[in-house]
Formats: C-alpha cells, sequence, structure tokens
C-alpha cells in the first residue's frame, strides 16, 4: 500500500517527538538510560515510566490515549509525567516543540512499526548476542558489530521511507556503498527477513574486506 510521502513524514516526526519527549525523556530521569526498544505494533521504554506506542496511541498505565490532533505537552500532563527529552545528551532529534499538534497516520504509522519489527528480527538472527536498540536521537534501530553499524531508520533528511542501512566506521568504496555513511535501501525492496537478513550479510561481508568492494 503506497502512502503519501507527506503523510509518512508527518507520522514519522509526531513518533519521533513522542520517543524524545515521552519516553527517552522521562526514562532518562528516571532510569537513567535513553535507549527504547521495539514492541509489537510500535515502541517502548525498557525500564520505568512503562510506556508504549502502539498504533496511534500512547500507552500508559493509566490507559491509551490518542496522539493524533494533541501535543507531547498536553500528553505529559495528562499521563502524569514530566515532559521534555534528552537535548543534554545529543545535539540532534525531531526538532518538535513540546506544543506542536502531532499528526500520526494509521497506516503510517504501521509501516513504520513494521520496518521496526523486521529490523529487530533480522538484526537478532544476524547477531544473536546483540540487543537492538531504538535510539530516540536520529529515532532509528540499530546494532554496532565489528565497528560497523545495522539497523533500521524509519526515514528522514537523505530518505524519506523507511530504509535499512550499513555504515562502517571506515568509509568503504564500491557499488555496494551507495550513502554518505555507507550502503541503504528502501524497506520497499526488502520485504521479508530473508531479504533483509541478505542484505545485511552482504554489508557484513564486503565491510570486512576493508577498502573497495568492488572485484
Amino acid at each position: 500500500m503506497d502512502i503519501d510521502s507527506d503523510i509518512l513524514t508527518r507520522t514519522r516526526r509526531s513518533l519521533h517527538a513522542v520517543a524524545e519527549q515521552l519516553l527517552a525523556g522521562p526514562q532518562y530521569r528516571t532510569s537513567g538510560t535513553i535507549r527504547l526498544r521495539p514492541c509489537p505494533g510500535g515502541f517502548a521504554t525498557r525500564l520505568e515510566p512503562a510506556l508504549q506506542v502502539v498504533g496511534t496511541d500512547l500507552v500508559t498505565p493509566a490507559g491509551p490515549l490518542p496522539l493524533s490532533g494533541t501535543d507531547c505537552a498536553t500528553l505529559a500532563a495528562a499521563a502524569g509525567l514530566v515532559p521534555g527529552g534528552t537535548a543534554e545528551l545529543y545535539s540532534d532529534g525531531s526538532g518538535v516543540p513540546a506544543d506542536q499538534r502531532l499528526e500520526v497516520d494509521p497506516a503510517a504509522a504501521r509501516r513504520i512499526a513494521d520496518a521496526f519489527a523486521l529490523g529487530d528480527a533480522a538484526l537478532r538472527t544476524l547477531f544473536p548476542s546483540e540487543d537492538p536498540v531504538l535510539w530516540p536521537e536520529h529515532f532509528d534501530l540499530g546494532v554496532t558489530a565489528e565497528a560497523v553499524n545495522y539497523g533500521v531508520s524509519p526515514g528522514d533528511t537523505y530518505l524519506a521511507e523507511p530504509y535499512a542501512y550499513v555504515g562502517p566506521h571506515i568509509p568503504r568504496t564500491g557499488a555496494f556503498w551507495n550513502a554518505p555513511f555507507g550502503a541503504a535501501r528502501p524497506m520497499a525492496d526488502l520485504p521479508d527477513e530473508p531479504a533483509l537478513l541478505a542484505f545485511f550479510t552482504e554489508g557484513r561481508h564486503l565491510a570486512a574486506l576493508g577498502g573497495s568492494s568492488n572485484p
């Protein structure tokens, strides 16, 4: 199902803001970590406070709160949270003010959640000893192994749709490496775990070769 790129972008930015301001920020102030995780239908905190985003709702211990049409400050008050991200820990982020109206389209939210779920499954298969982290700074799910970043982004200024990436800390050259940070493939071209796993595995092999990936 095609989703208008503007709708996908607005949804992604809104979910990014919620991840920063309502999950990672409160978790950091309560439990000392900004690390988030995928969960069925969305994403969640790892420690207290126990919060999830499932579909178009913020799920709190007191019940779900719809995201669309409100803002992070209002949601924080309703959930009994102290709003705010973790700007002191990183310089990037969603750039969405706490009082900006959120727009979360159900289909777009599902596409992002599905990308995170698929990425989590593939990363755990390739790196069984790793625990993929959903980072609030760039709102991407990833692991780092052998000086290479592997992960899934819901979209950003580089590519507006969900994509998978392989990013060696030392740049490589060759046809596989098609992005400024390494290699990227739209998730639309990687529709299942075997396809995504094949992309990560090829990247791992080529990164291990060093230098150019050309024959």
